[in-house]
Formats: structure tokens, C-alpha cells, sequence
């Protein structure tokens, strides 16, 4: 009679645990970012098509963008290196042009004024340079007092701003020597029919308006032709600790006559003029919008067909249980890595270019919130084209595979 067994025979395999419920949040983005990635690698056709497409999105809005901001900037730097806080100025001043002269009183009021530290008048035109060979060149011709000289000059790559002290001294910019016949230190010209000699140069001061020329102020006041009495700006600077806004207000009220602004809010009328009454805004936001539209044309259309060409796999996926969830966290992760991938590269060729064609008439100017803001956009760019693949996706079935 055969023995009766009872129990679990040591010899008999055990049986796997059932699964019970889904992968965590985490496994499953990590499963998918993985399958998203071998994707990717596998067909490299579609991953340069898809770099490439960010990369000239990068190179198309940066440059014009950089474009753009060092054109602002020509246009407000003389107000940003003033050195003042506080600029007095004629009613409605919108950009830093010749205007109707300022009585002297405001500068005396100024200086009588609770929280300033110091004011100094500058005076400001356009002056013609007479030329060896015949005709003449214009400059804005700036003239400011010893010993602060603000409002004069900077960025010198020859003499110092004390060179405004010498007799008939006047500092021009080195990028224009050429067109004012090859003037050289010490080289002698006329401005306005007053001879003076060339001190010292600067570099890059090239507003929309003719280039920067520096003189002392009672040069100046002779070569501009200004009345005794009379000055083109106050340049005002504030007490240290003390807010320049509120400073400002309170002068207003001793001052009815002009316009007492911050420098900020100097600088901020002139970009609204530029941007509002010339094309520069049209034409640069137009440029820029162009660029990201083409990137997103591109992205979205390598991303596109990459799921066409990858369709039966994306079918296994669902067939394996791979939710719609799912595959939006792999075309997410795709995304993330488009478009960081391709910002990266894009600013690295961008940044090399602003830096070999800076030029004294131009230079690209990329801030840096600039720089984390393109590669923001273009993930936002990226995970756009990747929505609309995803839509193709929710039509897939798993049946598919089987067919």
C-alpha cells in the first residue's frame, strides 16, 4: 500500500508571489524615460533631424533677439553710464536729443534739495567736425564739469577723463578715426568752427544718433553755442540709502517747470519710444516669432514622424498594458532632452558668434536670464510638438500588433 503524502513535497518548485497593483509614479516614469531614450538612439536620422530643428530655433530668435537688446542698448547707455540717479530734463523728453536749454536754476535747486548728494550740469548737441580733405562728419558732442565728469566719457582705450582738463581737449571714438580724416592723438579739428585737439578715444559709444564726442563743459558750452545761463540736462545723484524715486518726486514739486525722472525710468521711455514710434519692435519681434515658429515646424514634424515610423511599437507598448499616461511621460522625457540638448548646443554656436563678430557698431547682448529663458522656451517648444504626436497616439490599438 503506497504511502499517503501529505504536505508540500521539498522537491516541488515554489510558486511565484501574484502581482498585486501597478508600478509606482516613479518606476513608471523611470520605465518610461528608458524606452523613450532607446527610442531616440535607435533611429539617429530622427534625433539629428530633431536637434537640428531646436538648434536653428536657438540660432534664428537669439540672434535676432541679441540683435535687438544691443540695438536698446546703444540707445540707453550714455543714460546707464552717467553715473546720475536722477536726470532733470525738458517736459516730454522720450530720447537723449538736443532739446530746449534748462534755466541754471534748476541746477542750483537741485543741490539745495533734501537727499542729493551732488548736481552737475551737462550740456548736449550735434556738432560738425570739419574734415582735412573737405566736408564734414556730425558728432553728439557731451560736455560735463571737473572733477565727477558726469556724463562723460568711458569705455576709453586711450587717455582718462582728466584729459578733459587740457586746453581744447576733446575725446572722439576710436571706431570712427577714419571718417574724421584719420585722427590721431593729438590730431587738430574744428567743431563748429572752434579748433580742438583729439585727447583720448572711446569705444563702441555709436548711438542711433551721430557718435559720442566728450568735452569739459565750458568747451562744450562754446562749441554748442549755449547762452550763458543755460543747460541742456541736470545729472543728479541721490544720497546713498535714500531712494532715488522718492528723491525725485520731492524735486518735481520745487521743480514744475521740467521733468525730474529716475535714470531707470529714462532708460525705460526711451526703449517704449523706440519700440512704439519706429519699426525696430515690429521688425525684430516679427524676426523672432519667425525663428520659433520654423523650430516648432521642424520639431513637430520629426517628432511626428518618428511615431508614425515607431507606430507598431508604440502598439506593443498598449499591448503590454503601457497606458496613454505612459507614453505621454515618454514623449515628455524625448522632449526634456530635445530641448535641453538642442538649447545647449544652440547657445554654445550663438555665444561664439556674438563673440567674433562684436564689433565697435554692434554687439549681441545675451543676458543671462536671457540664456535660461531661451532653454525654457525651447522645452516648452518641445513638449508642445510632443502633445501633438501624442494625439496621434491615443488612436493606436494594441490589436494592431496582431494584424
Amino acid at each position: 500500500m503506497s504511502e499517503e503524502v501529505t504536505g508540500t513535497s521539498p522537491e516541488a518548485p515554489a510558486m511565484a508571489a501574484p502581482i498585486i497593483g501597478r508600478a509606482t509614479g516613479w518606476t513608471r516614469w523611470r520605465t518610461m524615460a528608458g524606452v523613450g531614450l532607446a527610442m531616440m538612439l535607435h533611429d539617429r536620422i530622427k534625433l539629428l533631424g530633431t536637434l537640428a530643428g531646436v538648434f536653428f530655433a536657438v540660432i534664428l530668435t537669439d540672434q535676432q533677439a541679441g540683435t535687438f537688446l544691443g540695438l536698446l542698448d546703444k540707445n540707453t547707455m550714455f543714460v546707464e553710464h552717467s553715473g546720475a540717479d536722477v536726470w532733470i530734463v525738458p517736459p516730454d523728453t522720450k530720447q537723449l536729443i538736443p532739446g530746449k536749454a534748462l534755466a541754471d536754476t534748476a541746477l542750483y535747486i537741485a543741490r539745495g534739495s533734501p537727499g542729493v548728494a551732488w548736481a552737475e550740469p551737462l550740456l548736449y548737441g550735434i556738432a560738425d567736425v570739419a574734415l582735412p580733405s573737405g566736408g564734414s562728419e556730425e558728432v553728439s558732442l557731451s560736455g560735463s564739469e571737473p572733477p565727477r565728469f558726469a556724463g562723460g566719457p568711458w569705455n576709453l582705450v586711450a587717455g582718462t577723463k582728466e584729459v578733459l582738463r587740457l586746453p581744447d581737449a576733446v575725446v572722439f571714438e576710436d571706431s570712427q578715426r577714419e571718417k574724421l580724416g584719420g585722427i590721431n592723438l593729438g590730431s587738430l579739428r574744428e567743431l563748429n568752427g572752434r579748433r580742438v585737439r583729439a585727447a583720448g578715444f572711446t569705444w563702441g559709444l555709436l548711438p542711433f544718433a551721430p557718435p559720442y564726442a566728450f568735452a569739459n563743459a565750458a568747451l562744450a558750452r562754446t562749441i554748442l553755442h549755449v547762452p550763458p545761463g543755460r543747460v541742456s540736462f541736470v545729472l543728479v545723484g541721490v544720497e546713498p540709502g535714500l531712494d532715488p524715486a522718492a528723491v525725485a518726486a520731492a524735486m518735481q514739486k520745487r521743480l514744475p517747470e521740467v521733468e525730474v525722472i529716475t535714470r531707470t525710468a529714462l532708460q525705460h521711455d526711451i526703449v517704449v519710444y523706440l519700440l512704439t514710434k519706429t519699426a525696430l519692435g515690429i521688425s525684430f519681434a516679427t524676426s523672432t516669432l519667425f525663428g520659433l515658429f520654423i523650430g516648432l515646424v521642424i520639431v513637430s514634424l520629426s517628432m511626428f514622424s518618428s511615431v508614425i515610423d515607431n507606430i507598431r511599437q508604440f502598439g506593443t507598448l498598449k499591448a503590454l498594458g503601457t497606458t496613454t499616461s505612459d507614453l505621454a511621460k515618454l514623449l515628455a522625457v524625448q522632449s526634456l532632452i530635445y530641448g535641453l540638448t538642442g538649447s545647449l548646443i544652440g547657445l554654445t554656436a550663438i555665444l561664439g558668434v556674438a563673440a567674433v563678430t562684436r564689433s565697435p557698431s554692434l554687439a549681441l547682448i545675451l543676458p543671462p536670464a536671457y540664456v535660461i529663458g531661451t532653454v525654457f522656451v525651447m522645452v516648452v517648444l518641445c513638449v508642445f510638438a510632443s502633445a501633438l504626436s501624442l494625439l496621434r497616439l491615443r488612436k493606436v490599438e494594441p490589436a494592431m500588433v496582431f494584424r
